[in-house]
This record gives C-alpha cells, structure tokens and sequence, in this order.
C-alpha cells in the first residue's frame, strides 16, 4: 500500500461519466470513481487491474472534482477495488460541497463510517460481510456463479434482517461468463422468491464503459 496524504488525495484507477448498468439505479446517468486497491480477491471479478495499487493512480481531491464539473452529472458512485479500504470521508466531503448525490459499492468488509446517499452491499464469500456495514445498506446485490451462491445469497439476507427492520432492495446478478448456464437458475429461483429482482450487467449488452 501507498504511503500518501488522505486528506488530499486518495487512489484512483480510473473516472470517467456513464450510465449505470447495475442494480437499483440502472439506466441512470452517473460519474463513476473506481478506486484502486481490493484485497477481496474474487476468482471471477472483471475488474482485476484495480487490485493493485500504482503511485501514477494518486489523484488530488480537486484534480477530481474538476474532472466532475466538466460533466451534467449529479450522481457519484464510488466503486473499486474495494472502496471502503481507504478512509473515504474527506472524499465524499469534497462531493458534497457541490450537492452530488453519492452512491457507494461496497463488499461490506471494512468499516463504513460517513453519511452516504445510498450504499450497494455486494458480500463475497472469500472476505466477510460486517454486520455494521450491512445494517446501513439500501441495496443487496449478490452475483450469482454457482448453485451455492444462491443460498449466500438468502444467508446474507437472513442477517440483514436480524441486523434492522429497515427495507432494502434486493438483487441477484449473475456473473457475466457463466450467465448461459446460471441465468436461467436465477429466474426459477427470483419466481420463487419474489422480493429478489434480477440485476444484469446491461452496459456490457449495450457495450457503454
């Protein structure tokens, strides 16, 4: 990990203004910040090349939001990497200055503690879910590779419920390489449980970045 001044500058791999594909806001316009950094390690990810961190991806707070500003954008959403693994408050205070609404995609394995808009939940089973991550939540989003994930699946939302009586969406998404063989599992299992939704990666069908 990079040694650098968190109250100026944080990780970058890449920026850049989209529609959303995932998820509750799907179809929405929004400026994406993936940071750099994951320790999670998902076999399957499609992001890989944000796991590392490289002393070129430092980017300054205001860098950023001049980048922003260029854009009609008024959503944010931080992503990764795995986002929560830097101290992201002076981030989102800088966002904030300027009335963006601002989402975060998270796997809920490190600590969350500044006031977001909306947090995406998406647990992995090789790094735990905290609890206290998990209460906040709005959204959960599952990716679905094998049979057993749909059981991860429930067993997470099993724990939200214990956690609050707060609604939340929830969703399964299945994993773009094995989306022939897994989709239609997904629709059976979503027919059967109806408060689940079916997130598809509709940039990737619509090839937008």
């Amino acid at each position: 990990m990079l040694n650098f001044d968190i109250e100026r500058e944080i990780p970058v791999m890449e920026h850049f203004y989209t529609i959303q594909g995932e998820g509750y806001f799907t179809g929405t316009a929004a400026y994406f910040i993936r940071l750099a950094g994951c320790d999670v390690g998902c076999h399957w990810c499609d992001v890989k090349e944000s796991w590392t961190v490289k002393q070129n991806q430092l980017l300054s707070y205001e860098a950023l939001i001049n980048a922003i500003q260029k854009t009609p954008t008024k959503l944010i959403v931080i992503t990764g990497g795995e986002p929560l693994m830097y101290d992201i408050n002076t981030l989102v205070s800088y966002l904030k200055k300027f009335d963006y609404q601002i989402n975060i995609e998270t796997s809920g394995s490190y600590s969350l503690n500044t006031k977001l808009d909306w947090i995406c939940v998406s647990p992995k089973k090789f790094k735990n879910v905290l609890p206290e991550v998990l209460a906040q939540a709005d959204e959960l989003k599952c990716i679905i590779y094998n049979a057993s994930d749909f059981d991860f699946a429930l067993k997470n939302y099993e724990n939200y419920k214990l956690l609050t009586d707060k609604a939340i969406k929830l969703y399964l998404q299945v994993e773009w390489s094995v989306q022939e063989k897994m989709l239609p599992q997904i629709i059976v299992f979503v027919k059967l449980h109806p408060e689940w939704n079916i997130s598809l990666q509709t940039h990737k069908y619509l090839d937008i970045p």
